[in-house]
């Protein structure tokens, strides 16, 4: 029996590590920061396609790029706002809860 106990503990202290959630170099990430990155991600996509708009009007853009620009500032919008409904949803949810 006690073979058998040290290859259980041996199985569990492998499992262990597996199972241990992931740190950054910076430490452990929160919602917050998940957050943020979103945020600044998507600023990023809608100042890009505004800056290939204004490139295109001047003539320093072609075409297709000003098209790529659009859709990808078009989807982070949809996506902001899809993303909006549902904590608006939610909150009214919350709302209708009994106390």
């Amino acid at each position: 029996m006690d073979v058998k106990t040290s290859f259980a503990a041996q199985n569990y202290a492998q499992a262990r590590a597996a199972t241990k959630p992931s740190q950054n170099a910076t430490g452990p990430t929160g919602a917050g920061d998940a957050f943020a990155k979103l945020a600044t991600d998507f600023a990023q996509t809608l100042s890009a396609g505004e800056e290939t708009a204004k490139a295109a009007m001047i003539g320093g853009a072609d075409p297709h790029a000003l098209v790529e620009a659009l859709a990808a500032s078009e989807l982070a919008v949809e996506t902001a706002v899809t993303v909006r409904d549902k904590v608006v949803e939610a909150y009214q949810e919350i709302l209708r809860m009994p106390v």
